[in-house]
């Protein structure tokens, strides 16, 4: 176990003054990630109105045009997750109707949810990603396409939907691919496996946060959507417990992915640090998190509160960072 980080905690500045008033927040929609967008939209909601905005929550369906078109907002947080919420869709809805926004744009939204072109990206700009291709479920599920152990996830979900592990010895993995449901033609990706150590790392503007430790629950695989959303799921280390030259060297590579990507406003990147007995000693970028939850247990508002913000004056900062053209 590596000694915890003792270099000073980054301190972010001061939240700026609200200068808005009516702001509505996106919530729910139409992706696997519903009920966590539900919880966050709800969270943001009652802290922006009790930093004095006038909030409408807007559950996002199809006449989403029509609802803005309505309401007339300032400015809206986005607290979708998942397709139609994270990948830039809705984000072009509000460039056309010119209402300012949080979080990124178009194109950054579009490019770091889907984790393939996001890795070649990520990788071209010198930060280490898992080694990865893409096959269909049917392919995955009919033989080990890599040698295991694996990861296969879809290419553009989050919050570790439709993630499994095939480990050393395993079969075929046919009964863990193809589930009840599952389009066999699906494109997924197939990754390298990292063992070690889950640490993620928050940008919120141009200030870059400490690092977080996850530690899922003994009773659980991994750092899956149980650990993620489930009270007792799992613990955060903060600071998390890794060498001084590991630790800022996530956060140099957090910003370089953050960059690459385009991203704005708010993100988290995702890391495996490999530090095992007889391990690798890999650090790899998993994904980057254009629109990180906001929900109780969630990684960005932890981390901001470690650098000397509420959550309210994070999603303040959030309204007043908004605009179009991201």
């Amino acid at each position: 176990m590596a000694s915890r980080q003792t270099l000073a905690a980054p301190q972010l500045p001061p939240a700026p003054v609200r200068t808005r008033s009516n702001v509505a927040v996106l919530y729910g929609g139409l992706s696997a990630e519903r009920e966590v967008s539900l919880r966050s939209g709800a969270a943001v909601a009652k802290a922006l109105e009790g930093e004095g905005y006038r909030v409408t929550l807007i559950d996002v369906a199809r006449d989403l045009p029509l609802r803005l078109a309505e309401l007339k907002p300032e400015v809206c947080v986005n607290a979708l997750h998942g397709k139609h919420g994270e990948d830039g869709e809705v984000q072009g809805i509000l460039e056309f109707l010119e209402i300012p926004y949080s979080h990124s744009g178009v194109l950054a939204s579009a490019l770091a949810m889907h984790k393939e072109r996001a890795k070649a990206v990520m990788k071209a700009a010198g930060v280490p990603v898992a080694d990865a291709l893409l096959v269909t479920r049917r392919e995955a599920a009919s033989r080990h396409v890599m040698e295991p152990p694996y990861v296969v996830k879809p290419v553009a979900e989050g919050s570790s939907v439709g993630v499994v592990i095939v480990r050393p010895g395993a079969n075929a993995p046919a009964s863990l691919v193809l589930s009840d449901g599952a389009d066999p033609d699906e494109v997924v990706m197939v990754e390298h496996y990292v063992a070690g150590r889950e640490l993620t790392c928050g940008v919120i503007g141009e200030f870059v946060t400490d690092l977080i430790e996850i530690v899922p629950r003994d009773d659980l695989p991994f750092y899956d959507f149980a650990a993620k959303y489930a009270p007792g799921g799992s613990r955060h280390e903060l600071p998390a417990r890794v060498s001084p030259d590991i630790y800022q060297l996530v956060r140099k590579l957090t910003l370089t992915a953050h960059q690459a990507l385009g991203c704005r406003g708010v993100s988290r990147a995702d890391f495996r640090f490999d530090d095992t007995a007889g391990g690798t000693g890999e650090l790899v970028c998993l994904e980057v998190n254009t629109q990180p939850g906001m929900t109780a247990t969630s990684l960005v508002p932890e981390l901001a509160a470690h650098a000397g913000w509420s959550f309210g004056e994070l999603v303040r900062w959030m309204v007043e960072d908004a605009s179009c053209s991201r």
